[in-house]
């Protein structure tokens, strides 16, 4: 009898071991890949877009605009910096009065990404606002609005 208690008290202390492996959570999954700014800096496209998105924040709407108009054309490669470009396009046309021009924008925007959206904030613009609202009805659900 001695000898069985012996095997389940081996056997609980090996059941109880293999348990408590098990409720290790499994270690954290490595961190994405970060991009190198500076090696983004050296395309041509990338640095446009970085220096415009300054000018823009500085104020200097013309300067910002070239180099908008710069870093698509020379093929920026994230959907989202395009559409960010579009974006700040969007509302310097708008600014500028030339609503048509925003309204081409705003669609370049979804164009370049589907989930493109503005903030709650940026949607409440009296100028851009309702030329985005127009926009993205027409886009619906991330879906292309048929041709004019």
């Amino acid at each position: 009898m001695m000898r069985i208690r012996r095997h389940s008290a081996t056997a609980s202390a090996a059941l109880l071991a293999l348990l408590a492996g098990c409720a290790t959570p499994p270690p954290p999954p490595p961190a994405p890949p970060t991009v190198s700014i500076a090696r983004l800096y050296e395309q041509p496209a990338e640095r446009a877009f970085l220096n415009a998105l300054r000018f823009y924040e500085e104020g200097q709407y013309e300067r910002a605009e070239t180099l908008f108009r710069r870093a698509l054309a020379d093929g920026l490669k994230d959907a989202h910096d395009a559409a960010t470009a579009n974006k700040h396009l969007a509302f310097i046309a708008c600014a500028y009065g030339r609503l048509a021009e925003c309204e081409t924008d705003f669609h370049s925007a979804f164009a370049a990404d589907p989930d493109f959206a503005l903030t709650q904030a940026e949607v409440g613009h009296p100028v851009w606002g309702p030329v985005y609202k127009r926009v993205a009805a027409e886009w619906g659900a991330g879906k292309t609005p048929a041709k004019k």
